[in-house]
């Protein structure tokens, strides 16, 4: 499977209820050093997402695009419709490949007020 394939499953599965409410396999897909900005405002790292949870929304991506930074790093983009709380956000995250797996190292989310009609247009 190529990178972008593999990486785009991976953040596909981190935005599943699957994973973001199984705590062990979402401590496999955070790197131990990982931090997020939350669409909130806040940051959090690795043991507040494991000890506090994770938002779980009914959440759809589109416009994935992969950036390689280095040979083990790599930034993602993309797009999501939450229908859960109704709002949509741009999406950045950061994976580094750490002892031989893909880790999520950074996350960020904006809210941004466009509809996924807008955003298709723009691509």
């Amino acid at each position: 499977m190529d990178l972008k394939k593999h990486i785009k499953r991976l953040e596909e599965s981190h935005i599943t209820p699957n994973v973001r409410e199984n705590m062990g396999k979402l401590d496999e897909i955070l790197a131990d050093e990982f931090f997020e900005i939350g669409s909130s405002g806040y940051m959090y790292d690795k043991m507040e997402c494991l000890e506090t949870g994770v938002v779980l929304s009914d959440m759809t991506m589109h416009n994935f695009a992969m950036y390689p930074l280095a040979d083990d790093v790599v930034l993602t983009t993309y797009y999501i419709v939450d229908t859960t709380r109704n709002r949509n956000t741009y999406r950045s995250s950061i994976w580094k490949l750490i002892d031989g797996r893909w880790q999520l190292y950074f996350h960020q989310g904006t809210i941004t007020p466009l509809s996924l009609e807008e955003v298709l247009k723009k691509a």
